[in-house]
């Protein structure tokens, strides 16, 4: 009778034990996953505000002499905060913590983009950004 008893307290341990296991793994799955759809997000929204910045000096360059106009950066991108810079006609746009960075071409500007308001403009042939 003691033997039987032993026998069904291992075997219990070793089901409640697979059980966890399997519980484990499950959470682990679930978490990864949504940490990769959060980076997925981000690295989105970084590459939004690079286009945002590219499409408003392709604009303002299309544009004739006197075109002016304002847009608007957020001031972070999905939690994180970002620069914005313009170097070597390209938009350089990264995260702080340097996961998540982006860089897109864009013509010959005078100026640079910041988070907030921006304003752009063309005169002479020069397209001009916060200046």
């Amino acid at each position: 009778m003691r033997n039987k008893k032993a026998q069904s307290a291992i075997e219990f341990l070793i089901l409640v034990g697979a059980v966890l296991f399997f519980f484990v793994a499950f959470l682990y799955a679930v978490q990864s996953n949504l940490s990769d759809k959060t980076r997925e997000r981000r690295e989105i929204a970084v590459r939004e505000v690079a286009l945002i910045v590219q499409d408003e000096i392709v604009l303002a360059w299309g544009s004739s002499d006197g075109y002016s106009r304002n847009f608007e950066l957020p001031n972070k991108v999905q939690g994180a905060d970002y620069e914005v810079n313009i170097s070597d006609e390209l938009v350089y746009v990264r995260t702080i913590d340097g996961r998540h960075a982006i860089a897109l071409p864009v013509f010959n500007v005078t100026g640079q983009p910041v988070k907030g308001l921006n304003a752009i403009g063309k005169r002479d042939e020069i397209v001009f950004l916060n200046t």
